[in-house]
This record gives C-alpha cells, sequence and structure tokens, in this order.
C-alpha cells in the first residue's frame, strides 16, 4: 500500500469560517468571500515579487522570479523607456531648446542609452546618467531661456526610471548618498537657470527623494521576506528531523523489554543446558558457557545503550510493554472518554493465533491503534470509531477507520505535535509492514497498516 502526502496530525486543521468539512466552501457564499479570496491572491503575488526583487546584487532585477515573462519584464520596461525617450529627447533638444542635430543625438544617447545597463547594473548606469546629464545642461543654458532646466523633463522621467532599479538593489546608505548627489547638483545647475525659466531641479529632487524610500521600503521588505522564508524551512526540516529521532528513542526504549526478555532466556537457557542435558562432552559445555557469557555481556551492553538514549524523567519506562492483548482495555478507556468504539476481529480464529506475532509487531500492532484513537479525540471529537484486526496471509491487518467529527474541534487541539504519523510510520519500517493513511472521501478518516507476522527480514534503514 502507498503511503499519500498527510498533514503533520492525522486530521485536517479546520477551516477558518464555521465548523466541519464545508466551512470553507461556504464562505463563497458570504458576501465578500471573493474579495478577501483575491485579497490573499494579491498579498502573495506581492510576497513572491517582493522576495524576487531582493537577489543577489550581481544578478539582474527580478532575476529570482518564479516566472519566465516576470525575469523579462525589467528588459521589457528599459528597452520600452529607451525606444520612447531617445528620440523625443533628441526631437526636444534640437527644436525646443535649439541644439545642433548631432549634438543633440549625442546628448540623447548619453542621457537615455545607460537605463538599458540599469537592469543589471543599476549604480554603474547612475554614474553615466549623472555625468550625461550635467553635461547636457552646458547647451541649454546657451538656448531659450524660457524652457524648463536645469533638466529638461525627459531626464526627469528617465532619472525616476533609474531611482526605481537603484531602491530595488543598493543599500539604503547609498540610496542616501545618491539623493544627496541629486539635490547638491540641482541647487548648483539650478543657480545658472534663467530666472524666468521653469525650475525642474526641486521636481527632481522630489521624485527621487520619494522614489528612492518607496523602493528601499519594498526592497527591505522581500529581504525580510525571504529570510523569514529560509528561516521557516530550516526550522520545518529541524522540527521533523528532531520529532523523527525523539520518536526512534521513544520505540527503541519500548522494544528494551522484548529484547531483554529474549537475551536473559538465552542466558538462562545456555547456563542451564549443562544440568538438564545428559552426556554433554567438555567442549559442548564450554560452548554453552560462551553462549550464556556473551547473552550476558549483550545485555550489559544494551543497558548502556538504553542509559544513552533514556531521557530525563523517563526512568519509569521499564514496564511490561502492552500488545494486541490489551486492546479490548484500550478500547474501554477511549469509550470512557466519550468517543464510541467498535473492535471487531474479522478472523474468528486470531485471538488463537495471536501467539504467533512476535513482540515487535504485537507491540507495534498496539502503539498504532492507540496513536490513531489518540488522533480521533484529538482532531475528530464525538466521531464514531472502528478497529479491525484480521490476518492477511503472513500478515497482520489493522485497520482503524472514523467518521468526521461531530463537535467543534477547540482550537487548542487543532495543531499537535505531528509525532502520530511519524511514530506509526517509524513502527511499520521497523517490523517491514506498509502503512496507509489520509482522510475518507466522506469525511473522517483511515489508518490502515499491513503488518508481517514474523520480522526476519529487517527494512533497510532511510538515510539520516
Amino acid at each position: 500500500m502507498s503511503t499519500p502526502p498527510t498533514p503533520p496530525e492525522h486530521a485536517p486543521r479546520p477551516p477558518r469560517t464555521g465548523s466541519g468539512p464545508g466551512g470553507r466552501r461556504r464562505l463563497r457564499g458570504v458576501p465578500g468571500g471573493d474579495l478577501r479570496g483575491a485579497g490573499d491572491r494579491i498579498a502573495t503575488a506581492v510576497s513572491a515579487l517582493t522576495i524576487a526583487v531582493g537577489g543577489d546584487r550581481s544578478e539582474p532585477l527580478l532575476a529570482q522570479a518564479p516566472r519566465r515573462w516576470m525575469r523579462l519584464l525589467p528588459y521589457l520596461v528599459a528597452l520600452g523607456f529607451v525606444a520612447v525617450l531617445l528620440p523625443v529627447t533628441a526631437q526636444v533638444l534640437s527644436h525646443d531648446y535649439g541644439v545642433n542635430g548631432g549634438l543633440a543625438g549625442a546628448i540623447a544617447v548619453a542621457q537615455v542609452a545607460p537605463l538599458l545597463l540599469a537592469v543589471s547594473r543599476p549604480l554603474a548606469a547612475w554614474y553615466l546618467t549623472i555625468v550625461a546629464a550635467v553635461l547636457g545642461t552646458i547647451p541649454l543654458f546657451q538656448g531659450d531661456a524660457h524652457h524648463p532646466s536645469p533638466w529638461t523633463p525627459m531626464i526627469v522621467v528617465g532619472y525616476v526610471v533609474l531611482c526605481i532599479a537603484l531602491a530595488l538593489r543598493e543599500s539604503r546608505r547609498t540610496l542616501i548618498g545618491i539623493w544627496l548627489v541629486t539635490v547638491v547638483v540641482s541647487i548648483i545647475l539650478g543657480s545658472f537657470r534663467d530666472a524666468d525659466s521653469q525650475d525642474t531641479g526641486v521636481l527632481l529632487i522630489v521624485l527621487s527623494g520619494g522614489v528612492l524610500l518607496l523602493g528601499a521600503l519594498v526592497r527591505e521588505r522581500g529581504e525580510t521576506q525571504r529570510k523569514l522564508v529560509e528561516q521557516e524551512t530550516i526550522s520545518e526540516a529541524e522540527r521533523t528531523r528532531r520529532t523523527l529521532l525523539e520518536e526512534r528513542t521513544r520505540i527503541a526504549r519500548e522494544l528494551h523489554d522484548v529484547v531483554a526478555h529474549h537475551m536473559s532466556v538465552i542466558t538462562v537457557q545456555a547456563d542451564s543446558a549443562p544440568y538438564r542435558l545428559q552426556g554433554l562432552t567438555e567442549e559442548t559445555r564450554e560452548e554453552f558457557t560462551s553462549i550464556a557469557a556473551g547473552a550476558r555481556e549483550s545485555l550489559t551492553e544494551m543497558r548502556r545503550l538504553l542509559a544513552v538514549l533514556r531521557s530525563e524523567g523517563a526512568e519509569g519506562d521499564l514496564v511490561p510493554q502492552p500488545g494486541l492483548a490489551h486492546l479490548g482495555q484500550l478500547v474501554e478507556a477511549t469509550v470512557r472518554g466519550g468517543v464510541p468504539v467498535e473492535l471487531s476481529y474479522p478472523e474468528l480464529a486470531l485471538v488463537a493465533q495471536l501467539t504467533d506475532v512476535s513482540p515487535a509487531v504485537d507491540l507495534s500492532a498496539y502503539r498504532i491503534v492507540q496513536e490513531a484513537l489518540a488522533n480521533v479525540v484529538r482532531h475528530a471529537p464525538g466521531a464514531r470509531a472502528q478497529i479491525s484486526v484480521g490476518l492477511d496471509e503472513d500478515a497482520l491487518l489493522v485497520i482503524v477507520v472514523n467518521g468526521p467529527a461531530a463537535e467543534p474541534v477547540s482550537p487548542i487541539e487543532s495543531t499537535g505535535t505531528g509525532h502520530g504519523l511519524i511514530g506509526m510510520r517509524e513502527r511499520v519500517r521497523l517490523v517491514g509492514g506498509a502503512l496507509d493513511v489520509g482522510p475518507l472521501p466522506a469525511g473522517g478518516f483511515r489508518v490502515a497498516a499491513r503488518l508481517p507476522l514474523t520480522t526476519a527480514t529487517s527494512p533497510t534503514s532511510p538515510p539520516a
């Protein structure tokens, strides 16, 4: 049986609105439900965009975007501005400011072309732009004094676009320096303009400052989101690994009694063999003595290993481990807790054959049922549960099925530690079985485990 992907705990979390499986669907019928959904999608898109913006400074803008069209968007925008501003700048300089045609074209290329470089090297593009802008103002002061100065309208538009690229890539200190240079240059050049001309220096100072501030906030939000995603990924991986190690340690502690019992039996049999069996040779007696000594040494080493695995406060774990024979008591305790549970044995001869089940399988089957019932109590209060134990050729089948919750799920119980399903999978892997868990179409949940009656074949250990 295959194991479908499942949430950390066995039942799905309750919907945000209403209770029961249909709570989320009913949200669509509530006024404003579609607006909430649209708002969530917009927020998700903005988060993805801000994360993509905060990439490595050596990469082009939006290089980490999830879609190809988003990665090409900065190039298309820069190319579009260059295609529009280049001929307009040359035309305005030539006709309105009286600049020679060839010189106007050269100034236009020098001032607009760096926008293409701004996609990957915005700071280098700014150096080129500010130099070209300053040098380009020299012919302007020799022309008609009634036109806007010291910056042409095209310079203002291109500079604001460049500030967007700078704000999304450079540090806050660099942005402050860029803005201060813009202020100083605008003030100095503004002192040379004619009093009758329109002052564009203040306009550039205000627009560039606002764009740099807004872009810096977007970039810093993107960096924060990226670091948060990375930290959540690391935390989730560490949490899963820690949970898995805790479950393996707990299983090892529980199996200690089973293994210790068999080792003790071997020791007793080997020690008593020379007295129970007649006609043993001296070599045979020495062999039994060696077996007994090896068994005692193994018991000692196993107790040392258990001392390492045992955590503080777990000294009371050395108790007889339960098995399938204790399912009746488990069901009675669960029923007293308010959960209706039915226990059925499809195979009439199963009870008589339980003695053929290995101790590890016996303990694993009991723990799987126990974890499944605990999840019913936690995530589906009031739901009816049915336990079925049967035989399938050389395997033991354990199935626990519960219906949908009959009572509202407590918010405290809606989130679990995630140990339930992890513990089940580890126990099934330990004995070489198979586990199938998942929600039912009509509501509820199903846990089905197939455990071999013997554990002669050890499963392959997964990579750490």
